[in-house]
């Protein structure tokens, strides 16, 4: 792994946020990297404002949206809300549905089978509304693509509103509405929002066009957090003030369904919690069963019943990881029976594979051989589906268009896509996406980066600082948790590998003049021999709380030993 270190900023900068905050110099060259530089830039970051939160009529086509919804209302019609299977959209699915069942409407909600209908907006979904009666549909994290359903459903006589964030094709659905500001006419001045955040302004506009104030969707926020950190989204701008109100929501007053997955966790919850913790319970649902289990949990309003659904959920993410274990294992024994080890691109495929956890093992083998991956199963006769998931800067999605003559249909974006080719043309797909990695994946991008902050020396480790860098927190995309290196550093002896396959690190760090300071690092259980030779290393980390028998204590999380 290779270390980049960011650019120390102007030292006038630095001191101007010193003398104007109040901080020291570690915190202000922090904020100064973040291209904050000013009293009220800091200001904004460290205390967002609903202020932040955009008027939702500036998306194009939202005012049609809200009058066709309204009109529904006004009539108490009847309404499918459609999300994908994911985080995002179940989250988006259950946001919609809990408020519009508040505007006393009967909705249905549907969410795709990912065996049977596969992603997007299906046919199915749609011919399950017009056997209803259903005469409107509300698509969620999906349908900017969705040409052919929309033509469908307007050959229906059915209204579809689509709220989507992913990048839009040459042509729009002829959709009632597409909302979505990644469209190229939209002047929406926030690009990033998840598709949970598209629904979110979608259910602020109708309460806005209602007379009724922003602070009444506050409880619908910790769906919009949970939705943002699972989508890998940057926390930046709106998305920033999103998710900073919706983990206040989140541990304070969460809904029923999700503190069940949370499982007594005491501590406030931060993104990483959401990412490591709540979004794959959730993404098992529609990985092993189907999404509505975890939209029924999220909906779920009394306490009980959704602690009974939680255990289920958790009974699916159980059996998913289990699943994931085993099909990553016969990948890299395919990988090395079939001697590919040294290709630009990672392309495997069994027919057996479970459809549900493809995504997962793509990333298990990026961690192995960190290049391009997508791993195929099969999805009908004679139909291969593959996800993709790439490497830092490489743009897999790009590469997936090129090789389009072999391709029934794909979509995703620059790091994750999906991919359904037949069964025929698996060889050459292959064969001309390992060439167009080959030829437009730069050698920088061929070895795993980690980038690193700034300089911190053990001594300067204190809870005050530690309470400082919380205060950065929403962290994620554009604003990662700070990441610190230390040289000179010595284990006192402690060190030792931890975890059932002995896959983690655990370590007690000192360096001259500082106290010993515990470190836990996962997947660095190979760095033990290292730490026992006894010589001086240096240690890339971030700082956190260890919380342990009612005691806090500050510790190091480690990225990397060198």
């Amino acid at each position: 792994m290779q270390w980049k270190a960011k650019a120390i900023p102007d030292a006038k900068t630095i001191v101007h946020l010193q003398e104007c905050l109040g901080v020291n110099q570690v915190v202000a060259c922090l904020l100064a990297q973040r291209g904050i530089t000013t009293f009220d830039q800091a200001k904004s970051f460290f205390r967002p404002d609903l202020s932040q939160i955009h008027d939702p009529f500036l998306m194009k086509d939202m005012d049609k949206a809200v009058g066709r919804l309204q009109r529904a209302i006004d009539t108490a019609e009847p309404i499918m809300v459609f999300g994908d299977y994911d985080v995002d959209g179940t989250t988006s699915v259950s946001l919609l549905t809990h408020f519009l069942t508040e505007q006393g409407l009967e909705v249905t909600a549907y969410v795709p089978d990912r065996y049977k209908e596969g992603y997007g907006l299906s046919i199915q979904g749609i011919d399950t509304a017009h056997q209803s009666g259903i005469r409107c549909i509300v698509a969620l994290d999906c349908g900017v693509k969705a040409l052919e359903q929309a033509s469908y459903a307007n050959g229906l006589g059915i209204d579809l509103i689509i709220c989507d964030h992913h990048t839009p094709g040459d042509l729009l659905p002829n959709a009632l509405a597409v909302l979505d500001p990644k469209r190229s006419d939209c002047a929406y001045p926030y690009k990033e929002l998840c598709g949970c955040g598209v629904g979110f302004k979608l259910i602020q506009a109708i309460t806005q066009r209602q007379g009724k104030p922003l602070e009444g969707l506050l409880a619908y926020l910790d769906l919009v957090a949970v939705a943002i950190a699972a989508d890998i989204v940057p926390i930046t701008g709106e998305n920033r003030a999103l998710s900073f109100f919706g983990l206040q929501q989140l541990n304070t007053a969460p809904r029923p369904g999700l503190k069940a997955l949370m499982r007594e966790k005491t501590s406030p919850h931060i993104i990483s919690d959401v990412v490591f913790g709540i979004a794959p319970r959730i993404n098992a649902a529609g990985r092993m069963k189907h999404g509505l289990y975890a939209v029924d949990l999220l909906r779920c309003t009394d306490a009980e019943k959704a602690k009974k659904q939680a255990e289920e959920i958790e009974t699916f993410n159980t059996g998913r990881r289990v699943v994931e274990q085993e099909l990553t294992k016969e990948a890299l024994v395919q990988i090395e029976q079939n001697k590919e080890q040294t290709k630009a691109a990672t392309v495997v495929y069994a027919p057996h594979w479970h459809k549900g956890v493809i995504g997962i093992v793509a990333s298990r083998l990026i961690e192995k051989y960190y290049r391009p991956t997508l791993v195929f199963t099969q999805a009908a006769e004679g139909i291969l589906a593959a996800s993709a998931r790439s490497v830092r800067g490489f743009d897999v999605y790009n590469a997936i268009e090129a090789c389009r003559e072999h391709i029934i249909q794909f979509g995703g974006h620059k790091y994750a896509a999906g991919v359904t080719v037949k069964e025929e043309q698996y060889a050459a797909f292959k064969a001309a996406f390992e060439q167009e990695v080959e030829q437009s994946l730069p050698p920088d991008l061929k070895e795993e980066v980690l980038d690193v902050d700034i300089s911190l020396s053990l001594t300067e480790i204190t809870p005050k600082l530690l309470r400082i860098l919380n205060q950065m927190e929403p962290f994620g995309p554009e604003n990662r948790s700070p990441v610190f290196y230390a040289k000179g550093v010595l284990d006192n002896g402690y060190a030792k590998q931890v975890g059932q396959n002995k896959d983690h690190l655990k370590a007690r760090f000192v360096q001259q003049g500082s106290s010993p300071i515990d470190a836990i690092g996962f997947g660095l259980g190979n760095k033990l021999a290292l730490l026992q030779s006894k010589k001086p290393v240096k240690i890339a980390f971030a700082l956190e709380e260890n919380h342990w028998q009612g005691n806090v204590s500050v510790q190091l999380r480690l990225k990397d030993v060198q």
